[in-house]
Formats: C-alpha cells, sequence, structure tokens
C-alpha cells in the first residue's frame, strides 16, 4: 500500500527554483532516505510533504487522500496532515517532562486522559524510555532526547513519519549505535518514514530505498545495492562511497568496454552514461576497496610511486600519485616507502 505519492512536484523561491519535478512514492512499511549535497532540494522537498513549504505546481497525497494539489488550488495545512514529525534540534519543550512532551500532541487532539497515558506509557517503552518519564530534557542524554523526539511522533500512529537529520546531534559513536536501534524499531512497528540526511552510510544502513537528490531532481533512485554498484550517472558515482576519479583520453571503444589512456598509463574500464569515442576525454571512478597493491606487473596494473600510509585504525589508506593526480587504495598493513604495483580491475573502473 501507498502511504505517500509525490507527483511532478515544483518549489521556488522567487526566481530561484528548488524542486524542478521530483516525484516519489513511500510505501507500508517502507524507509525511504533523501540524499544530496546542500542545495540540492532533500529538506525542502520533505518540508513540503509536512505542509511547512508551498509548492506551486504537483500533488501530494497521504493514504490516497490529497494534501496538495497545484491544479486545484488545494492545500491541507500542516496540523491537520497527520503525519510525525522529527526535527534535527528535536524541538522538546525544556520545561515539560518526558511524558508531557511526547503527549502534548495528544492533548491537541482532545485524547482522553486514559487513552493518552497508555499510548504514551506505550510509546516510551518501545524506546527504552519508561523509567525518564518524570524527567527534564537537560537531565537526558543527546541520545535520549532523540528517542523522546521520535517518541512524540510516534505517539498517534502516524501514517507516515518525517525525519529532518535525525541522528546529525549525536558524536559519531553513538550515530552508529543509533542508526542500528532506528532500523531495529523502523522493522519491529513497521514504520514508513522519509528520512533527510547528508550522510551516506547512514542513508544505506537505515533505508530500504535512497533517492539522491542533484539540483532539484532526482538524480537516481534505487536499493542501497544498487546506488552503491550500479550508479548511472558520473554524478551518483561520485557521490556515492569513497573513490578515485582519474581523468584520461579515450583510445578504444570494444564490447562495452573504454580504454582510457593518460601520461604513462593505459586502462581498461566499463562504459557507462554515453559512450565515448576514441579521442573524447572521460572521467573513470573507482571505489577505493575495489583497488588492490599486487606483487608485480600484469594486466590493468600501474607502477606508482607511494606518497604515504595512513593508519585508521581497522586498516592502513595508501596514497600515490598517477601523474598529477592522487590514487588511493586501501590495505592491511604500512607499505614500504617507493614504487608499488597497483592493480585496477577493468570491471570496477566506471568510465563516464
Amino acid at each position: 500500500m501507498t502511504k505517500l505519492a509525490v507527483q511532478d512536484l515544483h518549489l521556488s523561491y522567487g526566481d530561484n527554483a528548488i524542486l524542478k519535478g521530483v516525484s516519489m512514492e513511500l510505501r507500508q512499511g517502507e524507509v525511504v532516505s533523501l540524499l544530496g549535497p546542500s542545495g540540492s532540494g532533500k529538506t525542502t522537498l520533505l518540508r513540503a510533504v509536512a505542509g511547512l513549504e508551498l509548492p506551486h505546481r504537483g500533488t501530494i497525497q497521504i493514504e490516497g487522500k490529497p494534501v496538495f494539489d497545484g491544479g486545484k488550488n488545494r492545500e491541507v495545512p500542516a496540523e491537520k496532515r497527520n503525519l510525525g514529525l522529527v526535527f534535527q534540534s528535536y524541538a522538546l519543550w525544556p520545561h515539560r517532562t518526558v511524558f508531557d512532551n511526547v503527549a502534548y500532541g495528544l492533548k491537541l487532539r482532545s485524547v482522553p486522559g486514559a487513552e493518552t497515558r497508555q499510548r504514551v506509557d506505550h510509546a516510551l517503552q518501545n524506546l527504552g524510555l519508561g523509567h525518564l518519564g518524570d524527567r527534564l530534557p537537560h537531565q537526558l542524554s543527546g541520545g535520549q532526547q532523540q528517542r523522546v523526539a521520535i517518541a512524540r511522533a510516534l505517539v498517534y500512529n502516524p501514517p507516515v513519519i518525517l525525519m529532518d537529520e535525525p541522528l546529525s546531534n549525536l558524536d559519531a559513536k553513538l550515530r552508529e549505535e543509533a542508526r542500528a536501534w532506528l532500523r531495529e524499531l523502523i522493522l519491529k512497528m513497521q514504520l514508513s518514514a522519509l528520512v533527510v540526511t547528508h550522510d551516506q552510510n547512514e542513508a544505506m544502513a537505515m533505508s530500504d530505498r535512497i533517492l539522491l537528490l542533484n539540483n532539484g531532481v532526482i538524480e537516481q533512485q534505487g536499493t542501497p545495492e544498487e546506488m552503491y554498484g550500479r550508479p548511472q550517472t558520473l554524478f551518483a558515482a561520485d557521490f556515492m562511497g569513497s573513490n578515485n576519479r582519474i581523468e584520461g583520453t579515450v583510445t578504444e571503444v570494444r564490447n562495452g568496454a573504454t580504454l582510457l589512456h593518460g601520461p604513462g598509463w593505459s586502462l581498461w574500464g566499463q562504459s557507462r552514461g554515453t559512450p565515448k569515442n576514441a579521442g573524447a576525454t572521460a572521467t573513470a571512478m573507482i571505489r577505493l576497496e575495489r583497488v588492490r597493491v599486487v606483487d608485480g606487473a600484469g594486466d590493468n596494473r600501474v607502477r606508482l610511486p607511494l606518497v604515504t600510509s595512513m593508519y585508521l585504525g581497522d586498516r592502513w589508506e595508501y596514497l600515490f600519485h598517477l601523474g598529477e593526480m592522487r590514487l588511493r587504495a586501501y590495505g592491511p598493513a604500512a607499505l614500504s616507502p617507493g614504487d608499488q604495483w597497483i592493480e585496477i580491475p577493468s570491471g570496477d573502473l566506471w568510465v563516464y
């Protein structure tokens, strides 16, 4: 069942177009992340769905009911869209207890007191906050405050929950833990969630699908595996993952493969996007984890000077020079100074 449907949404601030015809769906029990660089339109799209921004064209439907229709001049106000909202700042009332913060939306809806207590207690228990109902927000950790904000959004069983950078205020270690329990909660409660994030690891860990926005349009959408392993454009390939970007000249195209040439090197890669003809310039991308340090010469191997080895804890990162370009790779141990043979598998080198 489709919980949220957005069709051909356009939104501008004066002459500045922010959304340029965005269409997407969110199904029952699905988490969709909006990912993209600053200014790509992801937060604006979330706010338009919430009723906090007014588009000028397109439609938005929640559970099949229109809440915005630009052609019919129809707009349902935010408070009547029955959506759960989790803001980046959490927006908790500092003078209200945890219980009262979570109960606030129910009281606005005139839910009877006994039912309010039951629903709030249930929401707090689901998020491991049952023993903290009498505390004030300043008496909680950042992670606990975040859970209170989520409990407040879930307490009246909304059809869709909207989250704007829900983990951004947490430190790095707590963010990793939080995204795990948040994904567990989403699966347990079969939530339908639309999440804005700038963190691709967070998006891949939490999401069933990712929508990658670029300059107000959807560049690509798909499962985390599709977005990471089969990017359709240079922008998508470059945005996802940690990459090496290699510029060169096409010297041969054969059966979907492209031979890319530069000063002192030639590498075969997979042709992606619009095929390039011999003589054209092209850009190739390869994930850092796909580059390998090897023992000697061979197919798609180059000999490069090692600049440095950097210790990352669980692995080492190596930095090489490929002409005027930098090439990085991962490995299990520090490398000796001097030249090293590097293999760049042709199937993992995408040429755009």
